[in-house]
């Protein structure tokens, strides 16, 4: 490769220079800052490529690859930064949320576990009704076959996958539409219906062990994520009916950031439910092995909750979007 006038060189691209060492300097960066980062590090790399073997200049070699020794710390350290943000979301932000919102939620549970009580109680006292609902030959179906094969007829991995994406759908829905408030409950209603219906056409046709020992392990967990979601969803609505001292937008961005919150916290939660649905619904445990298990990752979430999301709450998390990830969405937009 031919020589470079180093000179002429180091005045094309100072500039550069200077712009990673003052990114490198930056302690907070934004979003389009880090993308600065990333590429202005690429550039200046190549820039030391150039040097060393066009005009190796000890002096200038030395300074630039301890420039992009500080740059590759720093990029590190962003990465390290990001990690402990997912670990503060889920030791501080999620269960702070959780545990602020109980009351909605708890009560969404217990309102729609009663109901379900009642329907299922009611359908099979009324065996008429099953007749109206399904034809025989689906009802056979269903107690013969259809309901248990139901959680054993795709690969687990696959099931896990789509059971994952429903009920994360439906959680979003639940959140999302809550600012109507009507639209969460009938998804609720929907939700329990269809589960109150199956279960009583199951227990007269005397099949209520197989239908509690396959609902059980999976179900727990996962209708109580969905209950948070219809109950942060009902909350949301109710932020703007009545914010109290704040203005009604106030008070609805406020709900609506913690909602987000929520809503990506029950995709790990449900992913869990998923799992355990795919993997050990159907698996050839004893039902109360899997049942246990249900029960155990139910009590796990409400320990979770109750104890590092009280801790939390009581260290002043709220759930809400801090106010420098506010500040840097805001620099990024603008």
């Amino acid at each position: 490769m031919p020589r470079i006038d180093l000179d002429a060189y180091v005045a094309a691209h100072a500039a550069q220079w200077a712009r990673l060492e003052a990114l490198v300097r930056t302690r907070r960066r934004t979003g389009a800052e880090a993308d600065e980062l990333v590429d202005t590090y690429q550039q200046v790399a190549t820039h030391l490529s150039v040097v060393r073997t066009s005009a190796p200049d000890a002096e200038l070699v030395s300074y630039l690859s301890s420039l992009l020794g500080r740059a590759r710390v720093s990029m590190l350290a962003g990465k390290v930064t990001g990690w402990r943000n997912v670990g503060h979301f889920f030791t501080d932000r999620f269960p702070a949320a959780l545990y602020r919102l109980r009351w909605w939620w708890l009560g969404c549970l217990a309102g729609n576990v009663v109901v379900t009580g009642v329907m299922m109680a009611w359908l099979l006292q009324h065996p008429e009704v099953e007749q109206t609902l399904l034809p025989p030959e689906q009802v056979e179906a269903l107690v013969s076959n259809d309901f248990e094969s139901y959680y054993s007829e795709n690969a687990a991995s696959a099931f896990a996958t789509r059971v994952w994406i429903n009920n994360s759908w439906v959680a979003a829905l639940c959140i999302a539409l809550g600012i109507l408030g009507l639209p969460v409950i009938w998804l609720l209603f929907n939700n329990i219906a269809n589960l109150a219906v199956i279960g009583s056409i199951m227990m007269r046709h005397d099949r209520g062990d197989l239908f509690w020992g396959l609902i059980l392990p999976h179900g727990l967990l996962e209708l109580t994520a969905v209950f948070v979601a219809g109950g942060v969803g009902l909350r949301l609505f109710w932020s703007w009916i009545e914010p109290g001292r704040q203005s009604r937008a106030a008070a609805l961005a406020e709900a609506g950031r913690t909602a987000i919150t929520v809503a990506l916290g029950l995709i790990a939660v449900l992913a869990l439910s998923g799992v355990i649905e795919a993997f050990v619904t159907p698996s050839g445990l004893p039902t109360w092995a899997r049942v246990a298990i249900g029960v155990l990752a139910e009590a796990v979430f409400l320990t979770y909750v109750f104890t590092l999301g009280r801790a939390a709450a009581r260290r002043g998390a709220t759930g809400d979007l801090a106010a420098d990830l506010l500040e840097d969405r805001a620099v990024t937009q603008a």
